[in-house]
């Protein structure tokens, strides 16, 4: 709605004072109506919305006090303006704090009140702004809107469900390309602080030097080139949310100051005196094995726990084969949609060798082929000739030599343990010993394989003197 065409009520018991701001306010292309009491002012309140009330604050019977709370309960988007006397300004002031956008004093200025009025109504514009903007927000990383219907990824929704409206942190962990942030925006969007601020960190992308400066903040002078005052993104995220993603590459020094903040919420700018406390949720995320980081003495053991207190896990694309032809169908009408491009399909041949991909880059990879698909492709269905070579030159999956079931029978279990922990051994040796390496050759997430190795009992390169030969 255009200002001009804003729709404004006035409620005075002085019949001069209505007429008087009606037509100044209508010279200015208002609709505007009045009202002589408050009882009748707010019978016209809740027969129809308006855009802006101005209410005098002392009316015989129902007052302007009266008036201000009813809208700021029922009609929060409309604006109130409180009309006073020069011996009332205190309860004017009063009545700001409740929800009043301004007050003007009598006589009532024509250029003050044209300039007041003007203010109202546009921060009454970005107000609504605002609550869209956060409505669309809340929809576009709502649950019903993430794509995926494997039983791995749905998994991983009802946790979020669970954990979204409380305030306990969070560790987000999976391989890169996952969609990690993606989670947190879910958990943001889908709690109680969905109108708070949610401010991301990503700690491997900001310099060791630079990231303290970044997360706490800093005073004027607290070091070279430290001109003026700096808030910090923890202090920016008063009230939200904040997403510390990467942390494992977080320095050993800087994990003791973030620890201090899970703790008890608080923490100085560099350079500064005051203790800072602040009302946040945490939520971590890393692609790193933190509990081996912690053996290792890489990484704090105080903190891992801290942060550990709901662990989520984003599965890699290949053990969420089933989600692929959603995720195509999404991407090729998303980017249709944004390069302006006819509609496009996939070829079911072309399909079939996207579902055999095992996806090192995951779903960010399959958005990046997608979106190079929709602007080199000529025809509506994509053909497997126009899909990259390490799609079409993949090679044969290697043939497993059979096993022989002797007269006297099997123990199947026994046999599949085996046979795992064989070629376990087999690509731990193939990669000397280098874990992460080891689970791209099984098409295994690393912590899959730590944990398989755990139950097998591998437990180091030294203790392992030969490979078992019955599965070779």
């Amino acid at each position: 709605m255009e200002q001009g065409n804003a729709s404004i009520l006035v409620i005075d018991d002085v019949l001069a004072v209505r007429q008087s701001l009606q037509e100044i306010l209508g010279a200015e292309g208002y609709e505007v109506e009045t009202a002589p009491d408050g009882e009748s002012g707010l019978q016209r309140v809740k027969d129809q919305p308006f855009d802006l009330v101005l209410t005098d604050l002392a009316l015989p019977g129902l007052g302007g006090m009266d008036i201000l709370k009813y809208l700021v309960r029922h009609q929060p988007e409309c604006s109130c303006i409180i009309i006073t006397g020069y011996g009332t300004i205190q309860n004017s002031v009063a009545a700001m704090r409740l929800g009043a956008y301004d007050y003007l004093c009598k006589p009532v200025d024509p250029q003050e009140l044209r300039l007041v009025v003007a203010r109202a109504l546009e921060h009454r514009r970005l107000k609504r702004e605002n609550l869209q903007l956060k409505k669309q927000l809340h929809k576009r990383y709502g649950f019903a809107n993430i794509v995926g219907n494997s039983e791995a990824i749905i998994q991983v929704f009802e946790l979020i469900k669970k954990v979204a409206d409380t305030d306990s942190t969070v560790l987000v962990l999976g391989e890169s390309g996952t969609g990690k942030e993606l989670i947190n925006r879910a958990i943001h969007y889908n709690s109680l602080r969905r109108d708070g601020p949610l401010i991301p960190v990503n700690c491997a992308a900001i310099p060791e030097e630079l990231l303290e400066s970044e997360l706490f903040g800093h005073e004027r002078g607290a070091f070279t080139h430290a001109i003026r005052t700096r808030i910090g993104r923890f202090e920016q995220a008063n009230g939200g949310t904040i997403f510390l993603d990467e942390i494992a590459d977080m320095s050993p020094s800087l994990q003791v100051k973030i620890l201090r903040v899970l703790q008890d919420r608080s923490f100085e700018r560099i350079g500064g005196l005051k203790t800072i406390k602040v009302d946040i949720r945490v939520i971590a995320a890393t692609n790193q094995d933190l509990e081996d980081m912690v053996r290792q003495g890489r990484f704090r053991e105080d903190l891992y726990y801290r942060l550990n207190v709901i662990p989520i896990r984003v599965p890699p694309l290949r053990e969420r084969v089933a989600d692929i032809p959603l995720l195509v169908q999404h991407f090729l009408h998303e980017f249709s949609r944004k390069k302006k491009k006819p509609s496009k399909r996939l070829n079911p041949q072309a399909m079939d060798l996207l579902m055999r991909y095992p996806w090192p880059g995951n779903v960010r990879e399959l958005e990046n082929l997608m979106e190079r698909l929709v602007i080199l492709s000529e025809g509506e269905e994509i053909q497997v000739a126009e899909l990259p070579d390490r799609f079409r030159s993949k090679p044969p999956s290697p043939q497993v030599k059979s096993q022989e079931i002797p007269d006297h029978g099997i123990h199947l279990t026994a046999a599949v343990q085996e046979f795992e922990r064989d070629l376990i051994l087999k690509a731990l040796d193939k990669s000397n010993w280098i874990k992460s390496r080891a689970a791209q050759l099984l098409n295994l997430n690393r912590t899959t394989l730590l944990e398989k190795m755990k139950k097998q009992n591998i437990l180091s390169a030294s203790k392992i003197t030969s490979v078992p030969r019955s599965f070779a």
